[in-house]
């Protein structure tokens, strides 16, 4: 899987990957690092994957940069669980690469948006590998899993970004994942926003906070 890797320093000790929304690329938040506002001690290794090229059903069958194929959006998301397995998979084995290369697995941080955020939450909330934490931005939970699918620790420390104008992904959505997340004994943040379906300064200064908290141990 092609990457982008963007450095803070030479010698990181942190990761943060990121995962791009349906039809856009590993590029998509580059941009974005200044406004989180990390400070200097933050050594963080950012990687911005890219999905797969692969037909779309709800787009016409368009083929685009997707995670996954969403077969229809009823409001939930009816989503190809195989193809989702792959993704996670996949952004797995970065998260592998990076624990291989010394950067331990409490120091990898997994953000997602959109239909990156989803696959961030499939991830996180089924993987055992320990991670500081997840952020999901203007999502949803991409299948309603039960506790025994969860291999993640209750402690899991879980940000969740969402506007309230949001004409693609509802904020319904977003708090019904959120409500799902409390029921399965999980501690999730909200904060909501008057947004559309994007990012604001505003929601990447609360991302960098808790980013910063999560690698100086505050949060």
């Amino acid at each position: 899987m092609q990457t982008i890797i963007k450095q803070t320093h030479g010698a990181p000790d942190a990761a943060v990957i990121w995962l791009h929304g349906l039809g856009a690329d590993g590029s998509d938040f580059v941009p974005a690092l200044p406004y989180l506002n990390l400070p200097a001690q933050c050594k963080v290794r950012f990687i911005f994957p890219n999905a797969p090229v692969q037909p779309v059903t709800i787009n016409g069958g368009l083929a685009m940069p997707s995670w996954y194929d969403i077969l229809a959006m009823l409001p939930q998301r009816v989503t190809d669980e195989a193809q989702l397995a792959q993704s996670v998979a996949s952004i797995k084995a970065i998260a592998q690469e990076q624990i291989e290369q010394g950067i331990e697995a409490s120091r990898i941080i997994i953000i997602g948006f959109s239909q990156g955020g989803a696959v961030a939450y499939e991830l996180a909330l089924t993987s055992s590998l320990g991670f500081s934490g997840v952020a999901c931005m203007s999502t949803y939970l991409p299948r309603k899993l039960t506790a025994e699918q969860c291999k993640a620790d209750k402690s899991l420390d879980m940000l969740v970004i969402h506007g309230t104008q949001d004409d693609v992904v509802p904020c319904e959505l977003g708090e019904n994942s959120v409500s799902h997340l409390k029921e399965l004994g999980y501690e999730p943040k909200w904060s909501s926003f008057p947004m559309a379906h994007e990012v604001s300064l505003q929601s990447l200064s609360i991302l960098g906070e808790w980013i910063t908290g999560q690698l100086n141990g505050r949060n």
